[in-house]
Parts: structure tokens; sequence; C-alpha cells
């Protein structure tokens, strides 16, 4: 998995501190999310280029113990290395008509049976749309259909972006949580993890 000219993405996963030290030192497996919410289908989720974002959502899940399966009580961060491979990418026109297909082709299939397909719901303590199970669904499909149909490679990874939270200022187009969010679903695109490390203020960031 280390032969292949590519370029790579930093990835940063929030979680406790006992989990990051694991994965650091081999110990445990980064966690394959497999909840029908999940914005970007099922896979291990990464803020790209975002420790501070990464370091915020530990925080909350800390706050709010209810929205995650594992404790946090020490809020930490873990960089990653990653090589997309073959990426899902939905900041790409073709693949989101690529999602935009398979959202038709769903739609016939619940009206057939004469079942209601899940929505994306708005979630009560934010008031954002933070339950995305139809997203989740679409996603899923999408390598699901590949998969069957032996259609090219399977994806490796999927990336979005997704403007969140409040407005930055008034009538602003951009929102405070604005990030752009990584679903690697193979294991071998993560070439390694790392502790991020504190900037040297004596000299420019590169």
């Amino acid at each position: 998995m280390y032969f292949h000219k590519t370029s790579f993405v930093l990835g940063f996963h929030g979680c406790d501190e006992s989990i990051r030290d694991a994965l650091l030192k081999g110990e445990i497996a980064l966690h394959y999310s497999t909840n029908e919410w999940d914005w970007l289908g099922h896979g291990m989720y990464f803020w790209e280029s975002s420790p501070l974002r990464a370091l915020e959502y530990a925080i909350e899940l800390k706050n709010n113990p209810h929205r995650t399966a594992g404790k946090i009580e020490k809020p930490s961060v873990i960089g990653a290395i990653i090589d997309l491979g073959n990426c899902f990418d939905l900041l790409q026109h073709e693949n989101l008509k690529v999602l935009k297909e398979t959202y038709d082709i769903l739609q016939l299939t619940y009206q057939s049976s004469g079942i209601q397909p899940p929505k994306n719901r708005i979630s009560k303590e934010t008031g954002e749309l933070l339950i995305r199970k139809l997203d989740c669904l679409l996603i899923n499909a999408v390598h699901e259909y590949k998969e069957k149909l032996n259609i090219d490679e399977l994806y490796d990874s999927v990336r979005g972006v997704f403007f969140e939270g409040p407005e930055l200022y008034p009538n602003a187009g951009f929102r405070e949580k604005n990030h752009v969010q990584l679903c690697v679903r193979n294991p071998n695109c993560i070439k390694g993890y790392f502790l991020p490390r504190e900037l040297d203020t004596r000299y420019r960031i590169p």
C-alpha cells in the first residue's frame, strides 16, 4: 500500500485521548461508523485540514454524551495522512449527478413498494439539518450498486462540503462551522497517523 505515486490530504479525527494514543501505537483500528444518519454514508470520518474543528467536535461530544457511543473524558485530536484513492467527491459536478440519479432510481423503487423513503431531519437541539438518513441511504446505495453491477473500481472514500452553524456575520454567505468532511471506506487509504504539533510562532506557515 506504499508503492504508488500519489498525493495526500491531511484528515483530523476528534476522539478521547485514550483512543488517540491507542491509534498512534497501532493497538486498535479507527471506528468504522455505520449509523443510519451518517452524512457521507458508512466509513471512518475525518475533518479535512482542520484539527481545530476536530477538537471542537470532540468537546461537543464530551458535553453531549448521548450523541456518541464512546465516552470522551479528555477531548483530543489525531491526524491522519490519507490517500483518497478512487474518491466519490461530492464537490465534483459529475458525482452530484450520480447521486441525483441514484435518488431517482430509489424513489421509483420505494413508490412501487408503497414505502416511504427515510428523510433528512432537523435536529431539535440546533435547528440544523444534522440527521441525514436519506443522504446516508443514497451514498451507501451508490457503493452497493457499483459492487453488485461490477462497474469500474469501488470507491475508496467520499468527500463533501457542509455549511453548518450560525451566520458568520449578518447576511453572510458563510457559516461558523463550514467544513470539508472525509469518509474513508478503505482502511488502506490511511497511510499513517500522527500527533498534531504546536506551531513554532517564529516562522510562517508554508
